[in-house]
């Protein structure tokens, strides 16, 4: 039996709490966004060099262009809205805290999917779906904040994690409406990268933050090279995994296994970060993984 999309899907899943641990510190070092638009240029970097080696096309020019569409969307909404929404969620609640509310997005997933596809929900996925809530809720009621956080630190950060879990959502759905056939995740990257980038980067223009990013790397240089391995285990590595998943094995199966970030990341937060991890959070953590699981594999 065929395990490729299964494998795709485990290895997204340690990609990405290595990279949530790496932005969580860049996003402290120069702010969340700083991170963002340059992981993006870096992404993009790396993508282009890669299609030219494998597909002698830097970028895929010679596709549909349903498939740019489709694509490009995905990245606007989930790589630039979705993950400028994340780095937030991570600088103000740390990796745990903020890969768990990204754990959302399956749920959202699902839901976008029952209301524009047709999709329908059995009671045990809707069961699912308030098993996640309820564990994701026990974990944040049981965040205490230290008591020099600035009043509404978590309330915040936990608001952006939701709308980070919902712009991933929607950015995979989308997707998985441009990755139609036989279609390489690194070609699909590539136009998602692209997309993002442009985006962010003429929004930066327009807010005539170019100079404060510069700025900004110019003050911390360190940062610089931190931001270029997120960018590599991350939005290439971690995105690139995670579509060749979702075009090889079922979306609920993929999604559910693309979830377990918060549950790697726990001994790293305890053990690296030194956060206090009470039994509330591991319990919380299980029973929002648990739910999700529940939900696609019903």
């Amino acid at each position: 039996m065929n395990f490729i999309g299964e494998v795709a899907a485990l290895a997204t899943s340690f990609f990405f709490a290595l990279t949530s641990v790496i932005f969580s510190t860049t996003g402290r070092m120069v702010g969340s966004q700083v991170t963002n638009r340059i992981r993006l240029l870096f992404a993009l970097t790396y993508l282009v060099i890669l299609n030219a080696m494998l597909f002698r096309e830097p970028l895929p020019f010679s596709a549909e262009s349903s498939r740019w569409i489709w694509l490009s969307l995905s990245g606007i909404i989930g790589l630039s809205l979705g993950d400028t929404f994340f780095f937030q969620s991570l600088t103000s609640l740390g990796p745990r805290l903020g890969s768990l509310l990204l754990s959302l997005a399956p749920i959202f997933g699902s839901v976008i999917a029952w209301v524009f596809f047709g999709e329908t929900l059995t009671v045990l996925q809707i069961t699912g779906i308030v098993l996640a809530l309820v564990g994701i809720g026990w974990v944040v009621m049981s965040h205490e904040e230290p008591p020099d956080t600035p009043h509404g630190h978590t309330k915040r950060g936990v608001f952006f994690g939701v709308l980070a879990g919902l712009g991933q959502a929607t950015g995979l759905v989308l997707s998985k409406q441009g990755m139609f056939g036989e279609f390489s995740p690194f070609q699909a990257n590539a136009i998602r990268m692209l997309a993002a980038a442009l985006f962010i980067w003429i929004w930066t223009f327009l807010e005539g933050k170019t100079g404060a990013t510069v700025n900004a790397l110019r003050g911390k240089p360190r940062v610089i090279g931190l931001i270029a391995l997120g960018a590599l285990v991350g939005p290439l590595l971690g995105v690139s995994s995670s579509l060749l998943a979702v075009q090889h094995a079922e979306i609920g199966v993929a999604s559910t296994l693309m979830a377990l970030p918060p549950v790697i990341v726990l001994p790293i937060s305890y053990f690296i970060f030194k956060e206090k991890v009470g039994w509330q959070a591991v319990a919380g953590t299980i029973l929002a993984i648990a739910g999700v699981a529940v939900l696609f594999l019903a």
